[in-house]
């Protein structure tokens, strides 16, 4: 048997667990994208890192702010592997990437092979002067590697089969549509009402339809399409902090909420019930799009350790508000590995606004729950209602998005 370096072990192992991870989630990597994963090596574009960190299936923070919080990254390996079986990368294609780290390019220019283009940007000077270093020590010095504001893409080299959105994004730039192709796909972190989905989009004339959609984080977008969603303090004790995170500029809060919390709890089980490693993401996006008022609920472990609030997750649950009162998700167990989802209420009406989140929990049950979820339909701005496809409609400053559930 032929010896390996630690290098090559490592590398075979990063991709062995994508593949498998990704297999068991029901959804496999295709063979193109696991081919160019086991092709690029991934150490090359975070130099510096430890070899076990660079192969690690997690993302690497290249950059952070004055803050210390992170600007840039070279994404996690698995989220990379979703996005590029989303983009459906063809041979030959001219593919541009908005936010730049190297390792990506790299892939995407080992899937379009000799004949296409992948074009690189980046807002910040100093990740594309990286990205140039690594591309080039990778061999791929012939990915071009721009530096500029990607909210208007580079219309230097359109116009571009793929484009691919690799920074949290809140709305989406006329330019990025202008420059695909007349059958081009676009896929985005888009955030709507709190909640990031990598979307896959096919141009269909001057709007975008969603071909799939999957979770996922990323680095909040810079420059011209830098979008900050608003804190609303439920409970403010330094270490002990509650919030309600809000991405709807149209919702009005009450003052008396920031007293709600002092409130008794009242508690309302929905009869819901859901595996321990079951996912159920497509819930959250039923809630926040059902329910006009939604937000999500954060808070410090400190503050769930010390029984303040319960949420199914603290870093973003579920929640709504009516006047003073606030409700929010959470679950108990009832059995082995089984659990169920109830509403937790503080304020003065909480009975009432625990009952209207916990039944769109039964409705997302009944109607919805194991289907395909939603589609996404994005419109310029301006498009009138009765071009809409009747759902859900999610205004932005560039896009409306209709959201539909299928019945």
């Amino acid at each position: 048997m032929q010896d390996i370096t630690e290098e090559e072990h490592l590398h075979r192992r990063m991709v062995d667990r994508i593949v498998e991870g990704r297999a068991e989630y029901g959804v496999p990597v295709s063979p193109e994208v696991e081919r160019a994963l086991r092709r690029v090596k991934r150490h090359v574009f975070v130099p510096g890192a430890p070899l076990q960190e660079a192969y690690t299936d997690d993302a690497v923070i290249t950059k952070r702010d004055a803050k210390g919080l992170a600007t840039s990254s070279v994404s996690q390996p698995t989220i990379i592997a979703m996005m590029l079986d989303q983009l459906q990368v063809r041979p030959g294609d001219r593919i541009l990437e908005i936010g730049s780290g190297g390792y990506n390019a790299a892939l995407m220019r080992e899937l379009t092979g000799p004949d296409g283009l992948v074009v690189t940007m980046d807002i910040d000077r100093d990740v594309t002067d990286r990205a140039s270093a690594t591309l080039a020590a990778a061999g791929y010095d012939d990915v071009q590697v721009v530096c500029a504001d990607g909210e208007f893409g580079c219309a230097d080299y359109a116009p571009y089969d793929r484009i691919i959105v690799t920074v949290g994004a809140a709305d989406i730039s006329p330019a990025w549509v202008e420059q695909l192709t007349a059958y081009g796909r676009l896929v985005v972190p888009l955030r709507l009402r709190g909640l990031t989905r990598s979307l896959a989009l096919d141009r269909v004339g001057d709007h975008l339809v969603s071909r799939a959609y999957e979770v996922c984080g990323f680095v909040p977008m810079q420059g011209a399409g830098s979008s900050q969603q608003r804190q609303i303090v439920l409970h403010g004790e330094p270490g002990r902090e509650v919030a309600l995170r809000v991405d709807n500029p149209a919702l009005q809060f009450d003052a008396a909420l920031g007293e709600a919390l002092a409130a008794p709890r009242a508690e309302v089980w929905t009869g819901v019930t859901v595996g321990s490693m079951e996912p159920f993401d497509d819930l959250d996006l039923w809630l926040a799009y059902t329910l006009a008022e939604f937000s999500l609920l954060t808070a410090t472990k400190a503050a769930v350790d010390a029984g303040l609030v319960d949420p199914t997750w603290r870093l973003g649950t579920p929640a709504i508000t009516s006047g003073g009162t606030f409700a929010y998700r959470t679950l108990r167990k009832i059995g082995d590995n089984v659990h169920e989802f109830g509403v937790y209420a503080h304020g003065p009406d909480p009975d009432a606004v625990a009952a209207r989140l916990a039944e769109q929990i039964r409705v997302w049950n009944r109607e919805h729950r194991g289907g395909p979820g939603p589609t996404f339909t994005i419109y310029p701005a301006g498009t009138p209602d009765d071009r809409l496809d009747g759902g859900l409609v999610i205004d932005r400053d560039h896009i409306r998005v209709s959201v539909s559930w299928p019945r």
